[in-house]
């Protein structure tokens, strides 16, 4: 029952915040979350979803720091 439940909060969290945004912070937010719901995703499936969290939360934070908005643009973020 656990991991059925931490993928479904993986998924709505991901899903809220599809948008990337066009500042910087805004960016690094966004994709912090798209990674940690994709990354606890993944580490469901290889048994750890808390490590895969961490790892996809800082690699789509930084990913999303470094991308400008002409490179990727998914509209204005949720919490705008």
């Amino acid at each position: 029952m656990k991991p059925i439940i931490l993928a479904l909060t993986a998924f709505v969290c991901a899903a809220s915040l599809t948008a990337c945004g066009s500042s910087t912070g805004d960016r690094a937010i966004s994709g912090a979350g798209i990674g940690a719901g994709v990354g606890a995703l993944g580490g469901l499936m290889l048994g750890s979803p808390l490590e895969g969290a961490l790892i996809g939360g800082a690699v789509g934070a930084g990913a999303g720091a470094l991308t400008k908005e002409k490179d990727v643009n998914l509209g204005r973020p949720v919490w705008r």
